[in-house]
């Protein structure tokens, strides 16, 4: 067993690979802000349970449900963690493979993240 934001981490990534929303919304905090780099449809700074959650639908819908993540390894501390994970998406006869996390908990729920893309051009371009 590992680090207790390690082991929250992991089942974000579990609920989220399940379509488990019910998970997410308990492992996140009410007001957790995700943060989408770029300048594509999805990019921006996503606030609040409900926004976060409606994000990873819109991301699903835009990719025909083709997105899909791979976790490699997380490590975590008591305020951070981070998703050393792969994505593969496709839209549009476009595939993107890449992508890594940081988290920021606090108080035992996902209060922050940062998504960063290797190839922000390639996200931009797949996301439109």
């Amino acid at each position: 067993m590992g680090h207790p934001n390690e082991d929250l981490i992991r089942r974000g990534y579990d609920a989220f690979s399940r379509g488990d929303m019910d998970t997410l919304r308990e492992l996140f905090h009410p007001d957790i802000v995700w943060h989408a780099p770029g300048r594509s449809q999805l990019a921006g700074d996503h606030q609040g349970v409900d926004t976060v959650l409606g994000y990873f639908g819109r991301t699903m819908e835009l990719t025909g449900g083709s997105f899909r993540v791979e976790v490699h390894d997380v490590v975590a501390n008591d305020e951070h963690g981070v998703g050393l994970n792969s994505v593969h998406a496709e839209r549009a006869g476009r595939t993107l493979e890449d992508n890594t996390l940081v988290f920021h908990v606090r108080d035992g729920k996902v209060t922050e993240a940062w998504q960063y893309w290797a190839d922000q051009y390639a996200a931009d371009d797949l996301f439109g």
